[in-house]
């Protein structure tokens, strides 16, 4: 048998995987119309279950056995009625508190702790429910991995949010949650808003309701420092959506005429105490400095640079987008292996390295880099029989220029030890009754809430500041521990 070469061999695994991708034509169960599938209901399935622990390790479950109960049942409920009901769906509570809810192939549906933080009765988490459901129902998930894959040639590696030179970075590649995070286009945000209405009202909630979350959603896009959904993004605009939702809703109920559920007190009495906002164990940032009171350590944040936190790793981007730092725990237990891992992971060609001590931790201190792509400063710092893994990167043109930034950084990680910051509290939300007739502004103030979180807390609601509210209502207030 002839021997085949390298380029050979790549060309025929690049060929294969490209003809096992190839497209076929079947009836959309959702819209009754032909599609171009790119995989089979059972890939669909395996895909969904091979993902699932990688979202779940990289977001973390929110431990509330009765709110996952709650989406759970609402989920098993609504899938029955779907168009695609033999899936075996799978419904989370994901442990984020950015406003957001996603869904996987297969049947993998996700809400944040945020998300449901936001909604202010059942039948707008019924709403997002059914069109997040509508997603997987009409295959929209699958098709974005369709088009994701073929345009990657099967990476599916990606740095979520942050600079898109960095994003083959080895220890940036975040495998499965950034693909589905992907937008989807109009086309199929509103096809799901239609079975969101369709499904939701089918098991008895008025989806009126889930055009006026719409707003909330609107609102908080338009507040510095929170993201807009996935479920939001390319979307048509608010109004015209706000709108077209509450037109399609009133049709379905002229149709099928009877009591449609909106379910608002037991609602909000479900997530009395649910953790609000970031979660101090987790990792927290108070005036430009990074605090782990778990891992009991600190290290200071560059002003203006964009954060992320989740379980594997903390990484930050500068506002041009040209420089990135990240920080991990290495595998290896020391620090000579973990320089050579780090090296050999992310295909790094070593510069200079030298053994230091960083506020008293050995260290090693290394620069590397990636020719023509990549220019990086690498801390491993040894505390608390663990290794913690620092990348600064830049390319090239733009590496000496952050290169001090990035050691500012990594020069003043250090052991915690401020008792105020180890023993901080999170935020929670604390449902109150309203005393009397008046406004949800004076209701808050009455609620002992200062007036610099009043518009917060009035997107929380749902409401504007001046709406009126009467005795006996129930709203959300935010429990602050300190």
């Amino acid at each position: 048998m002839k021997k085949l070469n390298v380029q050979s061999i790549l060309f025929l695994f690049l060929f294969s995987q490209i003809l096992f991708l190839l497209p076929s034509c079947v009836v959309n169960p959702a819209t009754g119309k032909k599609d171009f599938l790119v995989m089979s209901e059972k890939r669909e399935k395996g895909l969904g279950q091979s993902y699932n622990p990688q979202v779940v390790g990289e977001m973390g479950i929110y431990q509330d056995a009765k709110l996952q109960k709650f989406i759970e049942t609402k989920g098993q409920q609504m899938a029955k009625v779907s168009h695609r009901p033999n899936l075996g769906y799978k419904f989370q509570i994901v442990d984020s508190p950015v406003v957001n809810a996603f869904a996987v192939p297969g049947g993998f549906v996700y809400f944040t702790r945020g998300i449901m933080a936001h909604f202010n009765n059942e039948a707008e988490f019924a709403g997002v429910l059914g069109h997040e459901i509508g997603h997987i129902t009409a295959r929209h998930s699958a098709k974005q991995m369709r088009n994701a894959t073929l345009a990657q040639v099967g990476t599916i590696a990606t740095a979520i949010a942050f600079p898109r030179q960095f994003q083959q970075f080895g220890d940036l590649a975040q495998n499965g949650l950034g693909l589905f995070l992907l937008k989807n286009g109009r086309d199929a945000e509103s096809q799901s808003d239609v079975l969101g209405v369709l499904y939701s009202s089918q098991i008895g909630y008025d989806a009126k309701e889930m055009a006026g979350f719409f707003n909330t959603i609107h609102r908080i896009s338009e507040e510095s420092g929170q993201s807009v959904p996935t479920f939001m993004s390319t979307h048509p605009d608010p109004v015209d959506r706000n709108k077209n939702v509450k037109q399609m809703a009133t049709d379905i109920q002229s149709k099928a005429p009877k009591k449609y559920k909106v379910n608002r007190d037991s609602y909000l009495r479900m997530i009395d105490g649910l953790l609000y906002g970031e979660d101090p164990k987790q990792g927290f940032i108070e005036n430009n400095v990074f605090y782990h009171p778990e891992l009991r350590f600190e290290f200071p944040i560059p002003n203006g640079w964009r954060t992320a936190n989740t379980p594997s790793q903390f990484q930050m981007a500068s506002a041009d987008g040209k420089a990135m730092a990240t920080l991990s725990l290495a595998a290896e237990t020391s620090l000579d292996a973990a320089a050579q891992a780090a090296l050999q992971k992310n295909g790094l060609t070593l510069k200079k390295k030298d053994n230091i001590r960083v506020n008293g931790l050995p260290a090693i201190a290394m620069v590397s880099t990636k020719p023509n792509e990549l220019e990086v400063l690498t801390y491993l710092i040894q505390y608390d029989n663990k290794i913690y893994k620092l990348h600064g990167l830049s390319t090239p043109a733009d590496f000496n220029r952050n290169y001090s930034t990035f050691k500012q950084v990594f020069d003043n990680f250090r052991e915690l030890t401020d008792q105020s910051k180890i023993n901080k509290l999170p935020e929670r939300i604390k449902i109150v009754t309203v005393k009397s007739n008046t406004t949800l502004k004076q209701a808050l103030t009455s609620s002992g809430m200062k007036s610099d979180r009043h518009k917060e807390l009035s997107i929380l609601n749902g409401m504007e500041l001046n709406d009126r509210v009467k005795t006996g209502m129930l709203i959300k207030t935010i429990e602050e521990k300190r």
